[in-house]
């Protein structure tokens, strides 16, 4: 323990006791705040600093004994402002800072802190996004978003080209490398026009340059006049770098589906991603292809373009420390986008969802021939991922954090939520045994997803995977979607074991699942044992009925579908032979089954039988009435806070619990009486009080579900009639995640000697 003196500027505010915190290392003779942190409107300063500290709790620090009240006075207001605002006390400490959070005793009134310490800057920068609901996203240039050529460029891939064809022997490769030529000849030319002329003629109309007025980024800089040319139907832009050197023009090509993955990061004018850029190519050419890719400066504003551009030199890695050098963002807070996965430093790499390099002269229709454009697919990646860490933040970390009293230890609460945790693996990537047709989505769908994916398995897919993908899933859940139907071959009936893809043991189960109108739960745990295995136990209406051990969360997932699904056949096996009541608890209540709750249903499964189609499940007599699975999770619930959360979080709503005063006509309320009110897009949609105001919230909360489940089953039988906020929840779906893809192909890799021939 050591002693040490408060200050707030010049004020003193009293003596304290300071405790490390085992081998943490801190002298503070004194300590001096400079300011407070902003007032947080959703979440509580130690589930912030929780969240983005690397070094958990620096000490604790309460008010000396040797005080007497009167002395305390000072730290006293200190520590219930604090309480009050949802803020902390800020020390500038060596590029740091650190943060006081006051803290409730078990054993004594006497004020008490946590200090944190943390970068500069980052605990506002996180507690806006963690309030928004918000995550970074950091995205690569080149061969990720755009491919750019020069004059020069063309010129050395032609030339290249040209080299191979020399040595080549097989006429189909040579075939495949004259294409490939002409599609660079066909652009260069149009770029010399471009370069020369100031004009290209497209389909025999003369196209001239329109002139584009780039906004200066800072004071010290003047703007900028650039002449661009936009072939739309050919998706090309010309522009030139340094509007006085021709020979920096550019011919750029945007990757297909660019727009819908940028709608959605500011969907509705609600930022869901803080966007930043990581590129190695050079600045000039890093802000113009970035200007291209958001012109209207939605997703970065004109004056954070100089922070959130990095450039890195060549031979160097990309780090996300260096992206976020100024505090802009947490590490564990950042999903990335790019082509290659090496280029990142390898303690990143975890949280890089790697995309297949655009090769649009390369492989012109690999975009095109995709059952879903790649971007999209990075769309959903990006959903899933937002949806997983939002719903342990709000689930797990809130939840116990109103529990954490001073005397308490920091591993008594819930590690906080990591991106790496929502996205696959390399390891789980490569489990599909080279199968590249699989898709794995998870999070929500956009409606262009969900046509693509109808269209693509049309033909080929049985009953299963049609209704797979429709499916109304949640975040976690995983799906598979194969471009093929199961048949008694996918058995072996000697082995007794599975031989299609693990994945697909999950899918029927939760097919299973829908049909009974009820959901699959998977609760995961860590086992403690020298193999660090990962506990999955699958709960199916409400009971266990698998569990599986892996060394990751899928392996172990995949084992307990296939546990409980051999479970459920036996459970049906028994009451085909005996068919005097059921003997699984209440499954033969939900809506549409028979005596036993399963139906036999001839189908590309085989011999598997499967439960009726209705997704009721309701003791109600009015039997027609579909009830949503998604309200039936809120139904369950016993707080009415969380299951709100929960509904809106999978809805894309925001929800906000506000203070209300009392209404005017309540002569005879309580003179401590608390009043809240639930504002969901901007409507209110329920009001309580109590004696305290987590008795009125989720009074206002409950209320709130009521709305909702009243305006969603009359939305369920009408399709119409709701207030325009709620249009969409009946129709909003969520889609399973799928594995990151293979890497680029560099350019010198291509048309290797007797390697088969891209389509």
């Amino acid at each position: 323990m050591k002693r040490s003196m408060v200050y707030h500027g010049e004020m003193e505010v009293g003596e304290v006791e300071i405790y490390p915190e085992e081998k943490k290392n801190i002298d503070l003779k004194e300590i001096r705040i400079s300011h407070f942190s902003q007032p947080s409107e959703r979440c509580p300063p130690l589930a912030v600093l929780h969240t983005i500290t690397s070094f958990g709790i620096c000490f604790k620090m309460e008010s000396s004994t040797s005080q007497t009240r009167q002395q305390q006075d000072v730290l006293f207001h200190l520590h219930s402002s604090c309480i009050r605002e949802n803020k902390t006390a800020v020390m500038p400490l060596r590029g740091e800072e650190i943060h006081l959070v006051a803290m409730y005793s078990r054993n004594n009134d006497r004020p008490c802190f946590w200090g944190f310490i943390v970068a500069s800057g980052l605990y506002n920068s996180c507690l806006t996004m963690l309030n928004l609901r918000c995550l970074g996203i950091v995205f690569d240039l080149d061969e990720t978003l755009v491919v750019a050529n020069t004059m020069r460029s063309f010129e050395d891939k032609i030339e290249v080209l040209h080299r191979k064809m020399n040595s080549e022997v097989n006429p189909q490769r040579i075939s495949a490398m004259q294409a490939e030529i002409k599609r660079y000849l066909d652009d260069k030319n149009i770029l010399k026009e471009y370069a020369e002329n100031d004009q290209v003629v497209d389909n025999g109309k003369v196209i001239k340059i329109q002139s584009e007025i780039v906004p200066a980024l800072s004071d010290s800089h003047q703007p900028i006049v650039r002449p661009l040319i936009r072939l739309q139907e050919k998706n090309i832009i010309l522009t030139r770098i340094n509007p006085q050197i021709r020979d920096t023009s550019v011919l750029v090509r945007l990757r297909p589906a660019w727009e819908d993955l940028r709608s959605y990061l500011t969907a509705r004018g609600r930022k869901r991603f803080e966007v930043f850029v990581c590129t190695m190519a050079e600045r000039d050419y890093a802000l113009e292809m970035w200007r291209l890719l958001d012109p209207e400066l939605n997703l970065i504003n004109s004056k954070e373009l100089i922070d959130r551009i990095v450039c890195v030199k060549s031979g160097l890695k990309k780090s996300l420390f260096n992206v976020f050098q100024n505090g802009l963002c947490h590490l564990k807070m950042a999903l990335v986008i790019d082509d290659r996965l090496k280029v990142w430093d390898e303690k990143d790499q975890p949280q890089v969802h790697v995309v297949p390099a655009f090769a649009p002269y390369y492989a012109p229709q690999a975009e095109a021939s995709n059952a879903v454009p790649t971007l999209c697919l990075a769309r959903s990646v990006a959903c899933n991922v937002r949806g997983g860490f939002f719903k342990d933040f709000d689930d797990g970390l809130l939840q116990k954090i109103p529990l954490i009293a001073y005397e308490d230890d920091i591993k008594d609460i819930p590690s906080p939520p990591d991106v790496s945790n929502y996205l696959v693996s390399e390891d789980d990537a490569s489990a599909s045994n080279g199968n590249k047709n699989l898709l794995l989505f998870d999070g929500m769908a956009d409606a262009e997803v969900e046509r693509r994916l109808k269209v693509h398995h049309r033909d080929d897919h049985s009953r299963l995977s049609q209704s797979l993908s429709s499916y109304h899933s949640f975040p976690g859940d995983d799906i598979p979607l194969s471009g093929s139907s199961y048949s008694n071959r996918d058995f072996d009936s000697e082995s007794g074991r599975s031989l299609f893809h693990a994945d697909i043991t999950t899918g029927v189960l939760q097919e299973i699942a829908l049909k009974c109108g009820t959901k699959v739960e998977f609760l995961s745990s860590l086992v403690a044992n020298t193999a660090l295995q990962f506990s999955i136990e699958a709960w199916f209406a409400g009971k266990k009925v698998g569990e599986g051990f892996g060394r990751t969360r899928r392996e172990a997932q995949n084992k307990a579908a296939e546990c409980s699904i051999k479970q459920l056949a036996d459970i049906y096996m028994s009451h085909t032979k005996d068919d005097s009541g059921s003997t699984y608890g209440d499954v033969s209540g939900f809506h549409g089954s028979n005596n036993n709750g399963f139906v036999s249903s001839g189908n590309s499964l085989g011999n598997q039988l499967l439960p009726k189609e209705s997704v009721s499940f309701s003791t109600s007599s009015d039997s027609s009435r579909v009830s949503d699975p998604r309200l039936e999770v809120s139904k369950r619930s016993t707080d009415s806070i969380s299951a709100l959360k929960e509904f809106c979080m999978m809805e894309g709503l925001a929800a906000n619990f506000q203070s209300s005063p009392a209404p005017a006509s309540t002569h005879f309320a309580q003179k401590d009486e608390v009043h809240a009110q639930v504002e969901i897009d901007g409507q209110i949609f329920g009001k309580g009080f109590g004696l305290t105001w987590e008795e009125a919230k989720m009074q206002a909360a409950k209320k709130a579900l009521e709305s909702l489940r009243t305006m969603f089953n009359q939305g369920t039988r009408k399709r119409h009639g709701s207030p325009r906020s709620m249009q969409g929840l009946a129709n909003k779906r969520l889609k399973q995640e799928y594995p990151r893809t293979l890497q680029r192909i560099p350019y010198s890799a291509r048309y290797p000697r007797n390697a088969p021939l891209v389509p």
